[in-house]
């Protein structure tokens, strides 16, 4: 069994919303602040995001290592939408969009 300690790296599990916060999209990266300009920005116009403008930011969670983030990640992905919104509420009750933090 591998033994996480703190890490050194910087990864992000988030969950962005649209304007009207009716779509949730939950994703992983290794820096947050260029993935939501990516999201802003319609990198991939094809994608999920794209097509239901989804790029702001209302919850996030910081690891030290990709193989915790990404576990967590897969958690919330199977989470329902009754879960995902309590989850959000825990850090941001008013669902405020974050993304100027980063």
């Amino acid at each position: 069994m591998i033994e996480y300690t703190q890490g050194i790296y910087n990864y992000y599990v988030y969950i962005i919303t649209n304007k009207n916060k009716k779509v949730l999209y939950t994703g992983v990266t290794n820096n947050l602040r260029r993935r939501l300009g990516e999201h802003k920005n319609k990198l991939n116009p094809n994608s999920f995001t794209a097509r239901y403008n989804v790029e702001f930011l209302l919850y996030y969670e910081h690891f030290g290592w990709i193989q915790l983030a990404i576990a967590r990640e897969k958690e919330i992905k199977l989470m329902n939408r009754d879960v995902k919104d309590e989850l959000i509420n825990t850090i941001n009750p008013e669902w405020n969009f974050l993304n100027n933090l980063f």
